[in-house]
């Protein structure tokens, strides 16, 4: 199970370091298009990544057996 927390959080260091290498600028806009938004909506949309990533994460040690 922590090699899943690990590779899962890996992951997400990857894509996050990626978007800042490759577009900082493009991560501004979105941080302020973000802080436009509402708190129940940010909240929600936090929500909804969430479950999405832990379907992801189910998915793939489904698949992986």
């Amino acid at each position: 199970m922590i090699e899943t927390a690990f590779l899962a959080l890996g992951l997400v260091l990857i894509v996050e370091g990626l978007a800042y290498a490759l577009a900082p600028s493009l991560v501004e806009q979105l941080l302020e298009a973000l802080r436009a938004l509402p708190e129940t909506q940010r909240r929600n949309l936090g929500l909804l990544a969430l479950v999405l990533g832990v379907l992801m994460v189910w998915i793939a040690k489904t698949l992986g057996g």
